[in-house]
Parts: C-alpha cells; sequence; structure tokens
C-alpha cells in the first residue's frame, strides 16, 4: 500500500506526478517543513482516531495545530483517542508519519479541521515518510472525499494573533 495506493489515487484526477518524493524525512511536521521549506502550520497532518465500531476516523489539522479534547468531545460524541502504530497501518494502509487520507486501506470518515484554511495550499504527506503533495484546501476536501470541516483544534489561532502583531 502507501505511496503506492496513494499514487493511484490520484491518478483519477492525473495529479499522481504532482507527489513530490523526498531524499530526505518528512515523516514528522517540522522535518516536512525543513524538506519542503515551508513554515511548520502549512504541513497538513493526519490524525487517526478510534472511531464507532472500532473503525479509525481521520482528522486533517494544520502543523500548528492541536486537538482540544472537548471541542472534539463535542462534535464526534466520544473521547478523541488515537490509534497506536499498528492500528493505524490496519486502519489505513500507511505508516505513521506517512498518514494521510488519500488511498486507504479502508473506507474511513475523513474530516477537515478549519485551521487549514488560513492557507492558500498545505503539504500532506502521501503514504511514506518521505512524501507530499501541494493542494488547495479545496482540492484537499475534493481528494481525500471529506465528509466536513470541523472546528477541533486549538492553539493555532493564538499562533495566527502572534504572526499578525508581528
Amino acid at each position: 500500500m502507501s505511496l503506492a495506493s496513494v499514487k493511484e489515487h490520484f491518478k483519477q484526477w492525473n495529479r499522481d506526478k504532482d507527489i513530490m518524493d523526498f531524499d530526505t524525512s518528512s515523516a514528522t511536521v517540522e522535518q516536512a517543513a525543513e524538506t519542503i521549506g515551508v513554515i511548520p502550520a502549512r504541513i497538513a497532518k493526519t490524525l487517526s482516531f478510534r472511531g464507532d465500531n472500532n473503525q479509525a476516523i481521520l482528522v486533517v489539522t494544520a502543523g500548528d495545530a492541536k486537538i482540544d479534547n472537548q471541542k472534539f468531545r463535542h462534535f464526534f460524541g466520544f473521547k478523541a483517542r488515537m490509534l497506536s502504530a499498528e492500528e493505524v497501518v490496519e486502519q489505513t494502509g500507511h505508516v505513521i508519519g506517512g498518514v494521510c487520507p488519500f488511498g486507504l486501506a479502508n473506507d474511513l470518515g475523513v474530516y477537515l479541521d478549519i485551521s487549514l484554511k488560513r492557507f492558500e495550499t498545505v503539504f500532506p504527506a502521501c503514504g511514506s515518510t518521505n512524501s507530499a503533495i501541494e493542494l488547495t484546501c479545496e482540492e484537499l476536501e475534493k481528494f481525500s472525499n471529506a465528509k466536513s470541516w470541523i472546528d477541533v483544534c486549538k492553539a493555532w489561532q493564538d499562533q495566527e494573533l502572534l504572526e499578525q502583531i508581528k
């Protein structure tokens, strides 16, 4: 699976050639930002949570955002519990550091956090720890078949205010 399944996924839009494959790791937000040459907030990180009936849900957030447990519980109706590394691979087909909402092993619910909407383009991983693609938020929504835009994160607004003050 992983990079190959993501490339296959993007073929339907003729975007498979737009996937960037790096010589260095892009497994963490910081590594990806450094490798790509953008601020960490523009890295679209995909977080895997335990959903109903043990099926994962994926929440894609900006690189500088953190899950707000109260907002998460209010939206989904249950506590935010991340999957183990083994469960992530089993549910998504991708390893930690390469998890993305594309080319998934299972049909999972994908949600996009509004923390991403402040950027014209963002960079989600593409199934491996050294890949990414640049997408607009509209493309991310379309290509991930996201269920909706949600507001379940914190901390990014504080960072945004600091940037405006500078």
